[in-house]
């Protein structure tokens, strides 16, 4: 994919409320800058974490003249990524011992925490680590205090998209912690992603992310629902997805996974356990709170029963066969 015209930037700032100034950045383009220019300013990053996401982000990164080390569980994960000129470390503490900034994109909580323990031998004073992975607040924390207690800068960074943003450098990012490592990483947050905030201290780019992602899997539990009900009432679904994208409620997220799910296709750019998974975090962060989730709380029990069901490792938008049943 190229991009016939030239990239260019915007930076504001938004004041919300009396707590908080967020930092915005965007791009006017949603195409990769990895596909189009090489980098200014070269940097020494390292990659931990090559799954569905990681992989097309570190290959952006690398793409973009960025010089990448990279580390995932799995070896034979690596790859696609060692092939496209990344170099394997053996450790996690290894990968970022050779960079000045480690990413991780891990796929829970768990993950994310242990990797930072991982990593934390090869941190140290002017070093950076960004946890890109959706975890809760509480995790975020707990890696902020492994990280910094090596005298390394941390940001949490969690992203809103899935496979193909990844793929484009269309990813949004979220961001928390250390103002200064945040902007130290404009460059390779502009590689992965169209637009990036910084939202305040550790934790605030968590729970950001939990309500976009349950906002978005309740939207996908309506839409399977809507879906249904259209087909048990001898109504055309095609005929559905048309009208839903000419009305007010037309929705990039309708359009592209609509048809896919008519044909009962679901190939996994996001699995339907880690959606799950990010409403479970997000319920769990309205009872903290004490705040009312009644359509959250219905729709977190489709993907509960999709996944006893055997949709683990499907899409998200798998939820409809829950709803079907």
């Amino acid at each position: 994919m190229s991009c016939a015209s030239a990239l260019s930037h915007a930076r504001t700032s938004i004041v919300l409320g009396r707590r908080n100034t967020v930092h915005a950045h965007r791009r006017s383009s949603v195409v990769s800058r990895a596909t189009t220019e090489k980098t200014s300013t070269p940097m020494k990053l390292a990659f931990l974490g090559c799954g569905i996401m990681g992989v097309p982000m570190a290959k952006n990164l690398i793409a973009a003249g960025h010089d990448v080390t990279v580390w995932n569980r799995t070896e034979s994960a690596t790859k696609p990524v060692v092939e496209a000129g990344a170099t394997l470390a053996k450790t996690a503490s290894e990968a970022a011992r050779a960079a000045d900034v480690v990413f991780v994109m891990v796929s829970t909580p768990e993950a994310a925490l242990a990797v930072a323990h991982a990593a934390k031998e090869g941190l140290s004073s002017g070093k950076g680590y960004v946890d890109v992975s959706t975890v809760d607040a509480g995790t975020s924390r707990a890696i902020a205090e492994v990280v910094r207690s090596t005298g390394a800068e941390f940001l949490e960074a969690p992203v809103s998209g899935s496979k193909k943003p990844a793929e484009d450098g269309a990813l949004i990012f979220l961001c928390a912690g250390d103002e200064g490592l945040y902007t130290r990483c404009t460059d390779p947050l502009d590689v992965m992603g169209k637009a990036h905030f910084f939202l305040g201290d550790v934790g605030q780019g968590a729970k950001m992310k939990l309500v976009v992602n349950m906002i978005m899997g309740s939207m996908m539990g309506a839409f399977a629902e809507g879906l249904t009900l259209a087909d048990k009432s001898d109504l055309s679904q095609e005929t559905l997805l048309q009208v839903i994208s000419l009305g007010a409620i037309a929705s990039p997220m309708f359009a592209l996974k609509g048809p896919s799910m008519v044909a009962g296709n679901y190939p996994p750019a996001f699995p339907l356990k880690h959606q799950q998974k990010d409403m479970r975090l997000a319920i769990a962060l309205a009872d903290e709170l004490a705040q009312d989730m009644p359509v959250a709380a219905a729709a977190n029990e489709l993907y509960k029963r999709a996944r006893r069901d055997g949709c683990d490792d499907e899409d998200f938008s798998a939820v409809l066969k829950a709803v079907k049943k």
